[in-house]
This record gives C-alpha cells, structure tokens and sequence, in this order.
C-alpha cells in the first residue's frame, strides 16, 4: 500500500499543474514564434541491448540531434548492472542444463513450426510441456501459447460472453482488462487486494443480477494475479477463494509473475500461501519471467482444457510456440524439480528469495518508499514527481546500472515509479553496487520520503567484507 506523504503530494500535483500550464504556454509561443524545443524523456524508455538480459547486459548508446524526438544508435554499448528484467531464476543466459538441450531441439524441429496447433504446429515437445506444467502446477491438464500477452486476453473471451459477471481487481494486467472488455461479459473492479470489498460487489450483484433484465448472471469469474506486476503484491488468495466459494464464483488465477519465482520448490503463490490449487478454477501463467523464454499457458480440469483447444482463436488461428522456445522452458522445470541430477534448481529458488528480501529491506533502511511484499522479486520504487523520472532513469544509467521507470497510463497520474526486479543471477556485490548507486541517486534527487535508520544498512557491512 502506498504511503504517499502529504507534502510529496502537493508538490507532485504542483509540478503537475507547472508541466500543463507550461506546455500550454509553450505550443501557444510556437504557433507565433520559432521557440526552441526543448529535451523530452524519450532517452529513458525503449532502450536497446546488445546482449543476453543476465544480472548484467550491455546497452547500446543512443543519441540525438533534436532533443530526443529521434534517437539514433551507435556502435557502442555500456556494460550496466540490470534491474529491468523479469529474469527470476536467471535462465535467460545461457544455462550448462538448458541451453545445449534448446541448441539440439533447433537442429532437429527449427525455430518455427510454420503452423498452428491443429494443423501442423503440434511437435513432441509442445505434448510433454503441456504434461509437465500441468504436473507442476498441480492441474489435470493444460494448454500452452505462443504469447503471455494473448493467453489472457484470447482466453478470456472464451471463458465467459453476454450474461456472465466478470469481477476483476483494480490493478489486474492490461491484457485481463483487454480481455474482459472483450469478452462481451460485464465487468465489476474491486479494490486491490480486499476481500472484503469483493465480498461487498459479489453481494450486490448477484442481488441486482443481470443490467435491466435482473436475471441471475450465467456465470461469475473473479479474476486476479499472484504477483501485481508494478505492486510487486502478493495476492491475499486464500481469503479471496474463500469469498468465491461462499457466493460460487469461479477463480481466474494469473501467475505470470510468481509461477516458478516463489514458493519452496517455485511453484507459485498456491505453494507460498498453503492454496490447494484444485480451488482455483483456472491457473494461467507465462514463460517469459522464471523460465527464459515465451508464450503462456492456461491450467485447469480436463473439460476446460479440451473447450479451449476446440474453440480458442490463439489455439485455432495463432502460429504455435517456438519447438526451441518450448524445449527452455521443459528444461528450466526440470532444473527447478531436480531433474537434472543437480541441486540447482533448489540453490536458485534460494538465492532469489535472499536476493528479493535483502534488496527490499536495504531499501526500506535506506528511506526510500518501496512497494511489495517480502520474497516478491518484484519492488517498485516511488518516484512521484514528474521531474524526477528521468532523472532517475538517466543517473543511474550514468553510473552503470539500468533501471524501468514507469508513469501515467501505466501507473495514476500521481504515483510514477522504479520498478527494481532482482534475479537468482544477481550475485551479493551486483546487490551491493546497485544499493550504492540508487542511495547516492536517491540523495541526489530527493526521494528517501522517510527518515534513515542511523546504524550501517547491511549493504555497508557487505561491501566492506568484500573490500
């Protein structure tokens, strides 16, 4: 929850109000005079890499001759520090397990299989990656898609139409929102993370039932996700599915940020919270944050699974997942179950959980407002002012460590952030030198909200035993 101070947020709004009458000005002077244009935040977004996104990469440099309206790429790149990538587990490099085994599905099936599913787009691996998410998951059965993205917003409209009930947490992903909208169904938004709200909006419409009509709803999805991607929140599931299953409501789970980043052996928010995940009616998750590659999957009885594939346009119409692609994420679950004959899997789910907690608790140490949950990989740090977002994106680029900042349409208009997502891959001194870089920034522009803690941050403490 933020705790947005009352001063941060007069003078946001103040600067807010500066920026719009500004701006007004300053298109009013140039329809009379040549004004100058000046710099606009283009360098701090959409940054190119020339490397693997591991705990470091390798930014091209970019410049521009009109203020940043274009951007042009050199030949050069930096050698930065990342905290932008959703690279949980660290499978995103090259992996001793995962990567000769991807080499030999590419030799034998090539990138693409130049078909869709019920043509000729079904291989061997697309079968057994469906059998062992299903298996790690804890479902009956599964189906798998080309893109995270559209595994949301295709399925959606699938599972319900006209006459259903859709009720969706205010902050769900925008390919839910996309999705619902275009489901035909009626859509209700609950607080964030409230069961208790939700019991409120289950309650009045199933009394109200369907808009004019007043017919009871054909059916009622609550739908939710495990980690709130710019929240880094882990979802309260447990009194959630209670709720849903007092007043019958089906459950839509989406896990594309904790499946295989949280929970002892990477199972998921079900795992962490003691969720029987035969409550949860459907569990959806991708491939593109704890397992180095592409695409998602939709998790749920046999029936549902079967439904989807006869009648799901991303199933039907859409070129299938990447054999290459199918066969990372096949050996990332393996390497997280120990079916590699190793340990790693084990040691990565460790090393993200000390990684997440460290790095949150240093920061909250070092005064800055931090969003989340412990053992949440996820953790946005707030911004507010406007000014301050690409100061922030730019300085820490200057001194070696890329950061996300994000803004209005993708957060309100009031609560701009960094969004920080550590890795497995991130040693203790990549955590070290990153807690440096954002403290002096964080001095530098002035967003510690909140008063230091006098002793050494364990951040200190570690970078002189590494000295």
């Amino acid at each position: 929850m933020v705790r947005l101070p009352y001063v941060t947020a007069l003078t946001t709004l103040f600067s807010y109000g500066l920026l719009f009458a500004f701006g007004q000005m300053r298109d009013f002077i140039r329809k009379i005079l040549d004004f100058p244009k000046s710099k606009n935040l283009g360098d701090c977004f959409g940054r190119p890499i020339s490397s693997a996104p591991d705990s470091w990469i390798d930014v091209v440099e970019r410049y521009s001759n009109d203020n940043n309206k274009t951007l042009h790429r050199t030949s050069n790149s930096t050698r930065c520090l990342n905290l932008g990538s959703y690279n949980y587990l660290g499978f995103a490099a090259a992996d001793e397990y995962c990567t000769p085994r991807v080499i030999e599905s590419l030799k034998k099936y090539s990138p693409s299989t130049c078909s869709v599913r019920v043509d000729g787009g079904t291989t061997k691996l697309h079968t057994e990656l469906e059998e062992l998410v299903a298996k790690f998951v804890g479902k009956p059965a599964a189906i798998l898609f080309g893109m995270g993205y559209a595994t949301n917003s295709a399925i959606i409209p699938v599972l319900i139409g006209k006459g259903g009930l859709i009720i969706s947490d205010s902050l769900n992903h925008n390919s839910i929102v996309n999705g619902a909208r275009g489901s035909g169904a009626t859509v209700r938004v609950f607080q964030h993370n409230s069961p208790a709200h939700l019991e409120e909006v289950l309650r009045e419409q199933i009394a109200d039932g369907q808009p004019r009509t007043h017919r009871p709803w054909k059916k009622i999805i609550v739908i939710v996700e495990g980690i709130y991607s710019m929240e880094g929140e882990l979802c309260k599931l447990p009194e959630i599915i209670a709720v849903c299953k007092k007043y019958k409501a089906y459950t839509y789970l989406d896990e594309a940020h904790s499946i295989g980043a949280i929970g002892k052996t990477g199972k998921g928010v079900c795992e962490l919270l003691g969720v029987d995940p035969a409550d949860v009616d459907v569990m959806m998750g991708t491939f593109t944050k704890s397992f180095g590659s592409c695409g998602g999957y939709i998790a749920a009885s046999k029936e549902i699974v079967q439904y989807l594939k006869h009648t799901c346009p991303a199933h039907l119409y859409a070129t299938s997942m990447s054999p290459p692609a199918a066969e990372q994420v096949i050996s990332a679950i393996k390497v997280i179950l120990g079916e590699d004959g190793s340990n790693r899997g084990a040691l990565k789910l460790a090393q993200i959980r000390e990684n997440s907690n460290f790095f949150r608790s240093e920061l909250q140490k070092m005064g800055f407002e931090v969003l989340g949950d412990n053992d949440s990989p996820v953790m946005p740090i707030m911004l507010y002012n406007p000014a301050k977002i690409p100061a922030f994106s730019r300085e820490c680029l200057r001194q070696k460590v890329a950061v996300v900042t994000v803004a209005f349409p993708a957060t309100p208009l009031l609560l701009a952030r960094a969004r920080i997502c550590i890795s497995a891959s991130h040693s203790r001194e990549d955590l070290v030198k990153a807690l440096e870089v954002i403290s002096n920034v964080g001095d530098l522009i002035g967003i510690k909200y909140f008063p230091v803690e006098p002793h050494k941050t364990h951040a200190e403490e570690s970078r002189k035993k590494l000295e």
